[in-house]
């Protein structure tokens, strides 16, 4: 992972491949953010101009690269744009250094060193930058030659920035010291996150997922329980026996575990892990095959998170449990029209195997209810009707409670991720009514995302506040690369639970 430091150097006098400055979109043109004073002077006052010659506007996330002026130890000066430049007397957007950082750590892809000369006002300003370098440099490449002892060594180019140094960052400074090293801990789960969305199903199934996190417990003093499927079956965990049962591959249900000497609250976070989505029976058609790998995203994002609580000792007590299983059709498969019985004693007739990882979460919320927490939260890539609702970028949030719910989007927007409240209209539960089960896993299509977490409430224990998150959207980017966004695997929603952790081990949650 690329490494962070904070330095006193100015951006004039900082020895690395490139010193990277902010610009803006001004009223009249291309606006030179703080921070890169230094380097305007170097160029007689006239760094704006150059740039505009050059083709810059200051657009959020464009990218110049240019040859230093004298007086400038960096041989390079990347301009990383900052969007429309704030009223005077503002302050730049986190989420806009955050996004700044991450273009320029992957533009600088393959240096030994790059400079943060981006607005520094405080030290979330530094935590911001950081955070987007860190995560801006990510690069998945376990699987290119010459990283797994075949074939030729990869190309430079390829590799990650290898150092980000945060300019004007006072190392002294204890606020500063504190957030680059959360923002360290941060991105190296996120990371942690990523890696296991990328890697293959032939190399990610329940019991190696399961293993992974025996590996991590064992690192980081976690609790860590895993039920195989004897276990499962004997606890009538049908759900996920049911979805698990046409694989070679056995389901898992993982209970990992950060506690606290001084935690008063609990929290219970609950991830989907289907480690391949065929569809089951219901096979999915042609085109949707090839990314299923990823169905695993919400359990990546609480295992990572949980790490991460630990990591940073938070006062809080937080509890994952990750539903693992993969969907596979064979002659043992779980068929359209049978009945599940769930580990909540539910019936559930299943009509469409493909809605799967509702029954899988849905064992797994009641096993996490039992335990009686302070607020239980589920991601998920659940529904494909989450992303025809609010695109790639936003997630959605539903709740039993709203207060909760508002909560929960206003602590993913105080982490950078974008997200969006959603309903659970009472009307659309008769949908699910089955003639011969409890309920069926499937309701009206219209609405589908809302029908999945009315489905997910039945299986709530009483007076425990719940959240849903449905990541499909945001979970694995198909795109080009955007700001700290990679093509692949995101780790969506773990800096959501990470805050969720702090502001609950800070008393702020009630």
């Amino acid at each position: 992972m690329t490494a962070l430091t904070l330095s006193t150097s100015s951006a004039a006098t900082a020895r690395a491949d490139a010193v990277v400055v902010g610009v803006a979109k001004g009223a009249k043109g291309v606006v030179v953010a703080p921070g890169a004073e230094a380097v305007d002077k170097a160029f007689g006052g006239k760094l704006a101009a150059v740039l505009e010659t050059l083709g810059a506007s200051g657009a959020e996330g464009e990218v110049t690269k240019l040859p230093a002026a004298d007086g400038l130890k960096a041989p390079v000066v990347l301009a990383v744009g900052l969007g429309e430049a704030p009223a005077k007397g503002d302050a730049y957007d986190s989420e806009a250094l955050r996004r700044a950082a991450g273009s320029a750590a992957r533009a600088l892809s393959g240096s030994k060193k790059a400079g943060f000369a981006l607005p520094l006002e405080d030290a979330g300003a530094a935590a911001a930058i950081a955070e987007g370098a860190l995560l801006g440099a990510y690069s998945f490449t376990a699987y290119r030659s010459g990283n797994n002892g075949k074939g030729k060594k990869n190309d430079t180019k390829s590799a990650p920035l290898a150092e980000a140094a945060i300019l004007g960052g006072k190392p002294r400074d204890k606020e500063f010291k504190a957030a680059a090293e959360r923002a360290q801990t941060l991105a190296a789960e996120v990371n942690r996150a990523r890696d296991l969305i990328n890697t293959p199903s032939n190399d990610l199934d329940p019991k190696s997922f399961a293993a992974e996190a025996q590996a991590a417990a064992k690192e980081f003093g976690l609790k860590v329980e895993v039920l195989d499927e004897k276990a499962l079956k004997k606890g009538g965990y049908g759900g996920l026996m049911g979805v698990g049962q046409g694989s070679e591959a056995p389901p898992r249900l993982v209970r990992i575990a950060h506690t606290h000497a001084k935690a008063t609250k609990t929290l219970a976070l609950v991830g989907k892990g289907i480690t391949y989505d065929s569809g089951g029976i219901s096979l999915k058609p042609a085109g949707h095959n090839e990314t299923m790998k990823c169905d695993m995203s919400g359990a990546a994002a609480v295992f990572a998170a949980v790490v991460a609580a630990a990591r940073l000792g938070l006062e809080v007590n937080v509890t994952g449990w990750l539903a693992l299983a993969e969907n596979m059709p064979s002659g043992s498969a779980t068929r359209p029209g049978d009945v599940l019985t769930m580990y909540s004693g539910k019936t559930v007739e299943v009509l469409n195997t493909d809605a799967e990882g509702r029954l899988v979460l849905a064992d797994a919320l009641t096993r996490a209810s039992e335990e009686n927490p302070d607020a239980i939260v589920d991601v998920a890539t659940l529904t494909g009707a989450m992303v025809l609702a609010l695109g790639h970028r936003h997630f959605g949030i539903m709740s039993n409670d709203d207060a909760f719910r508002a909560s929960v989007h206003e602590i993913a927007e105080e982490a950078g991720e974008q997200a969006w409240p959603m309903p659970l209209p009472g009307h659309l539960r008769k949908g699910m009514d089955s003639p011969v089960a409890d309920l069926a896993n499937m309701g009206e299509r219209m609405g589908g995302g809302l029908v999945a977490g009315l489905f997910l409430k039945e299986f709530i224990g009483e007076g425990i506040p719940w959240a849903h998150l449905d990541i499909a959207g945001p979970a694995f980017h198909e795109g080009s690369p955007w700001g700290y966004t990679p093509k692949g695997g995101t780790g969506s929603a773990v800096r959501t639970l990470v805050r969720l952790a702090e502001r609950t081990a800070a008393g702020d949650l009630g």
